[in-house]
């Protein structure tokens, strides 16, 4: 069964490269198609929206953090703690949300679908 199993996926490894250049022809652009657009819009959200707002809530974390360590927690230890670990964890949280957003640019610059472009997406009316 092994020998079965290993001599088909060596048979579809080996016919990969011309799968994959099948559908190349005159005046071929390899976009995505709707797939593409879609994850292009996912990536422009993420890089527009979604990751400012967290590193928003995260740098309101990190203000709020040295308010009670400093100034809340002037002689009391317990505000000192809580606020010295909410520092620690909004660092951590810009660390990790800036990592997340790296390697979400490097995926999209490596696979193409770093486009600047929202498509399909309707204007707002205006007024006259």
């Amino acid at each position: 069964m092994k020998k079965i199993f290993y001599s088909i996926s060596s048979l579809s490894l080996l016919a990969l490269p011309l799968v994959s250049s099948a559908q190349q022809g005159q005046g071929f652009q390899p976009d995505g198609g709707e797939l593409g657009d879609f994850f292009t819009n996912i990536l422009l959200f993420s890089n527009n929206v979604l990751i400012p707002f967290i590193l928003g809530i995260g740098f309101l974390v990190f203000v709020y953090g040295v308010f009670l360590y400093f100034i809340a927690g002037g002689a009391n230890e317990d505000k000192q703690k809580q606020g010295k670990s909410l520092l620690i964890y909004a660092t951590l949280g810009f660390v990790i949300v800036i990592i997340f957003w790296g390697v979400v640019n490097l995926l999209a610059q490596g696979t193409g679908f770093d486009n600047d472009n929202l498509e399909n997406i309707p204007d707002l009316p205006t007024t006259r």
